[in-house]
């Protein structure tokens, strides 16, 4: 399997991972392209004994960093014609309306901890992997991972179970 076959195996998780982090599938489509572009022009400088995956998704991200940057901030303004027009819902879509929720809740997550999170719970790369997609230590990953799930939690109501026994008084027993 030549090089180029093996970058293309990995062309639907850098697609996947893609729109996710650009939120529009056509803007996803066009950082995948030009992350494989980058990719293939810079062939001869990856590390033989590198993971072909990690250095995939390093260019994907760097390229998307580099976007980010350049976009216009938030406020812009859009014009009216140009706001898609989403369909009316049925009632009693309580999990679409989750998912929406959950969705939103992730947009409004910190760029560092949205990558983490997306790296590993949207495309399933290990600890290790994502840390290495992401040029980060492993620690580092893990605490990303934690404050996105624990923000992500509290943004869409779901804290987690609370006791209702009362909290114990005097010494603890030992």
């Amino acid at each position: 399997m030549t090089d180029l076959d093996k970058i293309e195996a990995q062309i639907p998780a850098l697609r996947r991972y893609a729109h996710a982090l650009m939120r529009d599938a056509e803007a996803g489509d066009d950082l995948v392209q030009d992350c494989l572009e980058r990719a293939v022009a810079k062939l001869h400088q990856r590390r033989p004994d590198g993971a072909l995956r990690a250095w995939l998704f390093r260019i994907l991200i760097n390229r998307h960093r580099d976007l980010m940057r350049r976009a216009p901030r938030p406020g812009h303004l859009i014009a009216v014609d140009e706001l898609p027009s989403e369909p009316s819902r049925p009632a009693g879509q309580e999990a679409h309306i989750a998912l929406r929720e959950t969705e939103a809740a992730i947009a409004r997550l910190p760029e560092d901890q949205r990558r983490a999170l997306l790296l590993v719970a949207l495309d399933g790369a290990t600890f290790d992997e994502a840390a290495t997609m992401l040029d980060i230590p492993r620690g580092t990953l893990m605490s990303r991972l934690a404050r996105a799930r624990a923000s992500l939690r509290t943004m869409t109501g779901r804290g987690g179970a609370t006791s209702a026994a009362p909290k114990p008084t005097g010494r603890p027993n030992r």
